[in-house]
Order: C-alpha cells, then structure tokens, then sequence
C-alpha cells in the first residue's frame, strides 16, 4: 500500500480514532469482567492478526519469526504487558486517566534511553518531563487528597513503563543494525496476554451483546490500527506519528464523555493538559530544529 503524506496523515487519524474507542465500548458492556475484558480483547486479536500477518508479510512469516531472536520475544512480552495493563486499568478507573498516563510514554522512553543506551537529551526534553511529570503528580495527589483509590491510575503507570521498555530495546536493536517488526511482536504480545489472563478470567460470564463488543475491540481498535500505523510509519516520520498519535488522548477522552456520560474531573484536564502541552511543545521545536539543521 503506497500513500501520500496527505494521505497518510488521514489514516494515522483514523487510527488514533480507532484506538481511542477502546473506553467507550467498555463502559457499554453489561456482564464481561476486567479480566475476561482483557483475555477477549487479547485473544480476538491473536485471531485476527493470525489472519492478517501471513496477507502482509507473506507466508514465511511465522518461520522468520522463530529466527529473530530474543529482542522481538521482549518486545512481544512489553506488547503484552501493555494490552493487559491498558485493559485492567480502563475497568479500574476513568478512562482520561489511563490515556493521560499513557501520553508520558514518548517522554519516559526518552529518560530510559539516556541511562541505558546512553543516548542524549535535549534541554527542551528535559523540561517537558518535568513539566509533564508535575502533571501527572498534580493528577495523582488530587485523587488521593478526595480520596479516590490510586490502583487504576497505578496499574496505568505500569502500562507507561512496559511501553517506554518497548520503544527503548526497539532503539537498541536499531542501534545495533535491527529491527523489530511491530506486526509479529503485537501478535506474541496478544497470544501471551491471552494465556496470561485465561485463568483469570474463568468462567466466562460475558453476554452475547458483550461479545459483539468484545470481538469489536479486538479486530476494530487494535488488530488493524496496528497493521495501518506501520504503513503510516512509512511515510511519516517519528515526530508526526508522535504528535498525531496524541489526538487517541482527546479522542478517547471525547467519545467516553459524549458516549457514556464519563467527565473528566478538572484536575485531570488541567493535569493532562500540562502533559500533552509538554509533549506538543518539545515534539515541534525537536522537529524545527531538525529543519534547520537539514536547511
């Protein structure tokens, strides 16, 4: 599939639409627990990308996955982990949390990459982790000064650090003259997920209308977003897909909101809005600079 910029940049849209549904469709569903939400969501994806990887990659695939190595299997176990996480903690606390937790991915990636591959950071990146970071601290101490229980938002931390490892051995291997392909790690990540959560889950107590919803979530929020973000990636650069990907924060916020009644609380949009100006802000003068250098 070859794309324009222009065009490219609408896809990645859509897929960050698709992501953000992922809330909506959880508040709606009537029976189905957060561990059974998880194994669902984990094992409908396993289905479908099964179907998808040998359309995209070719009937070898599988065979070239047992060849790659221990880097592809770390990052199919943070690709797990962050599935499950995500999961768990939309079904523990308010969706605007999760998601606002989760933007801190792209900047804790770059803490982890500083102490562990060395890599150097701007003045400007420093600033917005720490920008960032008040943010977040701002969230967290707010719920805990009106008493709200701090597990979903910390289960959402969990989730932003099994990210910021993946993105982080993804740098490495590139490092050192490899790359990870996404597709076939997202699939070790759902098929490990699943196993994970099968125990956890059992009985089963989702409906028939929970199923629908569920398959849903597996095929339509993350199974083909993330076949279409690695052709995005193709012709965008890593500043645009960063930027672009941070609209899945409004998104989702947005849709839980107007779809099931969820408002955010004041503290988390000012919390969350001291996090995403961080990320816009270092994002565009780290690709001006990049501009001017190329100039």
């Amino acid at each position: 599939m070859k794309l324009s910029h222009n065009q490219a940049v609408w896809l990645m849209v859509a897929v960050t639409l698709l992501w953000s549904t992922a809330g909506v469709v959880t508040r709606h569903l009537a029976y189905a627990q957060k561990f059974e939400v998880t194994f669902w969501r984990s094992f409908v994806t396993m289905l479908c990308l099964l179907v998808l990887l040998p359309a995209f990659k070719g009937r070898g695939v599988f065979g070239r996955m047992r060849r790659e190595g221990a880097v592809l299997w770390f990052s199919g176990l943070c690709w797990c982990g962050m599935m499950t996480f995500f999961m768990v903690a939309i079904m523990l606390t308010t969706v605007a949390n999760v998601l606002v937790t989760m933007a801190l991915i792209p900047l804790l990636t770059a803490l982890a990459s500083s102490v562990l591959l060395g890599h150097r950071i701007a003045l400007r990146t420093w600033l917005a982790i720490v920008a960032a970071g008040g943010g977040i601290a701002y969230m967290y101490a707010s719920q805990l000064n009106q008493g709200i229980s701090l597990a979903g938002t910390l289960v959402a931390l969990c989730l932003t650090v099994a990210g910021a490892a993946n993105w982080t051995i993804n740098q490495y291997a590139q490092a050192h003259g490899r790359n990870v392909d996404l597709i076939p790690a997202v699939l070790i990540g759902a098929a490990l997920s699943a196993l994970l959560m099968l125990p956890l889950a059992w009985p089963f107590q989702a409906s028939a209308h929970d199923m629908v919803l569920l398959i849903g979530l597996g095929v339509g929020q993350l199974a083909i977003p993330c076949v279409l973000v690695v052709v995005c990636a193709r012709v965008l650069n890593a500043t645009e897909v960063a930027l672009l990907g941070l609209l899945e924060v409004i998104f989702g916020i947005l849709l839980v909101w107007f779809g099931a009644g969820e408002v955010p609380t004041h503290d988390v949009l000012l919390g969350g809005s001291l996090v995403i100006g961080a990320l816009v802000v270092n994002e565009l003068l780290g690709w001006r600079s990049r501009a001017v250098l190329l100039s």
